[in-house]
């Protein structure tokens, strides 16, 4: 059954570096942008819509806009951390259809390793957050945080070490495979499990890499897509929602996905089932298993057991995921990799993954990004897509 969409992803491009000394964020996103819109057959003068989150300069969309030369007539700069760039597909698809603008440029540009950043300390997000006088005497780290959120799904639900590493293996499988990964070497459940300890219970090899670089996507309308060949990918449902404290209230063990996700297979019409293929965001194994969990692709409390044995690997897992490393081995660029799960998506789709982890006559796909953190305040956002003749 042919499907119809109200736009199209008809550009993609990850940049190659992973340590960026010589470059400045701005010439970071001024090149995922060219990249992407030559991937599309398009140029900077085609583009009428910008999006960014906040890991654009100055300020955002208006700073970016000038550096590039854009003439716009929409800009959105949401920001919901590592999912914001999933959520700009989905704003994309909206103004489009309202007639907004026709060609978006989403960008993702930043140089955390080339500065230092690291996850083992607490972070910045700035003096004028209402939580920031709760919780910075106790002085959280991300770490800490999705450690505890691992420990508590293991206390609730049983789930082990050795089956959160089974996300890890699965990664390196793929990440083998792919020239520009940071860690291409494949590990086993043993390496993981005797990596060192990071925070209770997850261990180094349980933890993302941190990179520089970036993406970007060219979302299109059809009337443009129509022009531009074959490769254009279509952009069937999204979803979107933020999970925070609730005053105390909070179960650490599900994700934002238990409302984003429903709200994408809604619109697009589609069930868990459906998909050939998940870009899931992985800033720990644990994230990819409360998510899975919460996307519907297994019981709650289930996923440690649906992610064993191998079943994300593709070639020969129930569910091929993440097969060009994710941020567990790949890259993770300026701590917000959402972009580059639907960049892989799209790969998937247009049959333009590394041949040996392509998945065969790849039709669907699903995209999800995670920001915050799953242990205190967090956005989701989940977007379906279909190869263009689906």
């Amino acid at each position: 059954m042919s499907r119809t969409s109200k736009a199209y992803i008809a550009g993609i491009y990850e940049h190659p570096t992973r340590k960026a000394v010589d470059q400045t964020i701005p010439q970071l996103h001024a090149e995922v942008a060219i990249g992407a819109l030559a991937d599309a057959g398009l140029t900077l003068d085609d583009v009428d819509g910008y999006f960014c989150g906040g890991d654009a300069p100055g300020l955002g969309g208006i700073s970016m806009a000038e550096y590039m030369g854009l003439n716009l007539k929409y800009t959105d700069s949401t920001e919901t951390g590592g999912s914001s760039y999933v959520i700009h597909v989905g704003h994309a698809v909206n103004a489009i259809a309202m007639g907004k603008c026709s060609v978006a440029l989403i960008t993702l540009a930043g140089r955390p390793r080339a500065e230092g950043v690291a996850t083992l300390g607490p972070r910045d997000y700035g003096s004028a957050l209402p939580e920031l006088g709760f919780e910075s005497p106790y002085g959280p780290v991300v770490t800490n945080q999705y450690g505890m959120a691992a420990m508590r799904h293991m206390h609730q639900y049983g789930t082990t070490s050795e089956q959160l590493a089974w996300v890890k293996v699965a990664a390196s499988h793929h990440a083998q495979h792919n020239e520009l990964a940071m860690l291409r070497n494949v590990v086993t459940v043993e390496d993981v499990v005797n990596s060192p300890m990071i925070s209770d219970p997850l261990h180094r090899l349980d933890c993302c890499v941190i990179s520089d670089g970036g993406g970007a996507l060219v979302v299109v309308s059809p009337e443009i897509a129509k022009t531009l060949g074959d490769r254009c990918v279509k952009i069937l449902g999204h979803g979107e929602s933020i999970k925070h404290l609730n005053a105390g209230q909070v179960d650490i063990t599900y994700t934002g996905g238990v409302v984003s996700g429903p709200i994408a297979f809604a619109e697009a019409d589609l069930k868990p089932a459906d998909m050939d293929y998940v870009s899931i965001y992985d800033s720990f194994t644990i994230t990819v298993v409360e998510t899975l969990e919460d996307l519907g692709f297994c019981e709650k409390g289930k996923g440690g057991a649906f992610v064993s044995d191998g079943n994300l690997i593709s070639g020969t897992g129930k569910l091929p995921f993440n097969t060009d490393g994710g941020g567990l081995c790949n890259n993770h660029p300026t701590n917000r990799g959402g972009i580059t799960k639907v960049i892989e998506a799209a790969r998937q789709l247009r049959g333009e993954a590394h041949p040996k982890v392509q998945v065969p006559d790849c039709t669907l796909a699903l995209a999800h990004g995670t920001g915050g953190s799953i242990a205190t305040r967090m956005g989701s956002s989940t977007v379906i897509l279909g190869r263009n003749d689906a």
